[in-house]
């Protein structure tokens, strides 16, 4: 299969949007990366419309056109008939002129080979061979069938689609010409890839208007309206149909839109349920005017149908039917080779992903899978990751959150910019006797806290640290940070008990007192008993001093 869808890695954002929307789950995710897995797709694009960060791009051959047209071969435009709805008000002339322009050597509708399909429909159906006939305009819904349901290959219409179909007249009627479709379409570029020597290239509309705003070619509206131009309607949901003779008693017409409709429809039919009925399938929701390139940029169904009805006619256009076996293709089934896991392996891989029970499986579809078993199997393939989970990885992530917080020996309490607790840790119940986190859990933090710092961390957007607060309610000392998170609007408060060390401090405080007080009073004691002493010294020595005197006196006297 033609490689017609890239990624850009670095626009990757690991959203899974992709896989939530492909109809067959044909991508491929590792790396951080959404891979498309090229044998599964079916190019309908439905990634490319939906990815937000323009992930997925369409492969451009606008310079393998420009090559085309400078070889000097005639290159011919084989024009969707859905351009009137993408360049609304601009007939077949006016686009004509502006292809020409390009050097193009002339532009002719796709709807042509409509024609000429349709009418390869019809005898079909006359010959009576098919009890069920699907449509096979549309590739990806070929590739659908090729893929998924290769047991209904026999009823797929195996003849060339418009635009082959009108690229074979083309090359009938000039030999030498090549032959670029410009269409909506991003499986048209693999169809032309794979059946070779039809169609040399294809464009999409936004490669096309790139083009023409690049070179400054503006397109002119006209209303070149033809009644033989019925098969414009081919684009429509039920535009076969519209143009079809549907004269064959006993058999029922039916347009079937959106691939997860033509996979249901398809599995309708391998129930052998379904018979005598012809089925017009396209891939994209509105068929061609729903497709990958037009919805991208410009999803209007009732505005795309009517400029489609307006400008279509009321009978077919002139065309030479050529003989079905001319434009007869084969459709081969394209093999997976995906060996399916048995219910063990899928009941281990299910485990990895703490799915235990019946009741763990969620089934929300955030991986981009339907069900948790479809994405086991996925994994079993090598197609997803365990951690694409996001239920699995929340509650992960909080169970490791909660057993940091719940084992931390620091009391936690973080509140709304309401003052509301949202969380409350094991020690910080502790602190605060409170008993069950459920019992304060969205009550006020005025209940267990006063919340005057709060207010004040909430006012000034400031965090207040290692703030020495006594609770007075509980009877403990807490050394508290109040932390406010500006992305969460959440503030946080940490709390340490600090009441032993408070209370070792008032100890140490009360001895270094009381051993003061104990000095200051043997120092009292010391003085009074050295000034005592120093009395008693005193007196002595004034008596001494007189005796000594009368001594000396005497002693003088004789």
């Amino acid at each position: 299969m033609a490689d017609c869808l890239t990624l850009k890695k670095s626009n990757c954002k690991n959203c899974y949007k992709c896989i939530r929307h492909c109809p067959v789950k044909s991508i491929r995710f590792s790396g951080n990366q959404a891979h498309i897995i090229g044998n599964e797709c079916i190019l309908c694009g439905q990634c490319f419309v939906v990815c937000p960060q323009n992930a997925k791009q369409i492969v451009d051959e606008t310079e393998k056109v420009k090559v085309l047209i400078q070889s000097g071969a005639p290159v011919y435009v084989s024009l969707a008939p859905s351009f009137i709805a993408n360049y609304r008000g601009v007939g077949i002339n006016g686009m004509r002129e502006a292809l020409k322009k390009l050097g193009f050597a002339d532009a002719e509708e796709t709807a042509v080979g409509a024609t000429v399909v349709k009418t390869a429909y019809e005898q079909m159906l006359r010959e009576g061979n098919h009890d069920v006939l699907i449509s096979s305009c549309c590739h990806a819904v070929n590739l659908l069938i090729q893929k998924y349901f290769p047991a209904q290959l026999p009823a797929l219409a195996d003849i060339y689609s418009p635009m082959q179909a009108h690229a074979a007249d083309i090359k009938k009627r000039v030999p030498n010409a090549r032959v670029v479709f410009i269409g909506p379409c991003v499986a048209k570029k693999d169809e032309a890839s794979h059946y070779e020597g039809l169609v040399d290239a294809v464009l999409t509309y936004e490669e096309l208007t790139r083009w023409l705003e690049a070179q400054k070619i503006a397109l002119t509206p006209d209303p070149d309206r033809t009644e033989e131009s019925r098969a414009r309607f081919f684009p429509t949901t039920g535009g076969v149909l519209k143009t079809m003779a549907q004269e064959i008693a006993g058999y029922t017409y039916m347009a079937i839109d959106g691939t997860e409709n033509c996979i249901a429809a398809l599995r309708d039919l391998e129930s052998g349920r379904i018979h005598h009925c012809f089925i017009e399938m396209s891939a994209c929701v509105g068929s061609c005017t729903g497709g990958p390139v037009m919805e991208k940029y410009h999803r209007a169904p009732v505005a795309d149908y009517m400029a489609v009805a307006e400008y279509a006619g009321t009978r077919d256009f002139a065309v030479e039917q050529p003989d079905v076996l001319t434009i007869h293709k084969s459709f081969e089934p394209i093999e997976l080779r995906n060996r399916e896991p048995d219910a063990d392996e899928i009941a281990e891989i299910l485990k990895k992903m703490g799915k235990t029970k019946p009741e763990d499986e969620l089934n929300c579809g955030s991986c981009g899978y339907n069900t948790c078993r479809e994405k086991a199997i996925a994994i079993y393939h090598g197609k997803a990751e365990i951690s694409m989970c996001l239920p699995y990885l929340k509650e992960k992530a909080e169970s490791f959150s909660d057993c940091i917080v719940n084992n931390t020996p620091n009391g936690l309490i973080v509140v709304n910019d309401a003052l509301e607790v949202q969380q409350i840790n094991a020690a910080a119940r502790k602190i605060m006797n409170i008993r069950s986190a459920s019992d304060v859990l969205g009550d006020q933090v005025i209940r267990i806290l006063d919340p005057t710092v709060f207010l004040k961390v909430l006012e000034t957007k400031r965090s207040i640290r290692d703030q020495r607060v006594y609770l007075a309610e509980y009877k403990k000392y807490v050394e508290q940070t109040v932390v406010y998170d500006s992305a969460y609007h959440m503030l946080v408060c940490i709390m340490r008990d600090v009441t032993d060390e408070e209370t070792e401090r008032e100890k140490k405080e009360n001895i270094s007192r009381q051993t003061v007080e104990i000095a200051d009073k043997v120092v009292d004691k010391q003085m009074r008993i050295v000034q005592e002493i120093a009395s008693l010294l005193g007196e002595t020595a004034a008596e001494t001093k007189i005796a000594l005197t009368k001594l000396k006196e005497s002693i003088s006297d004789e």
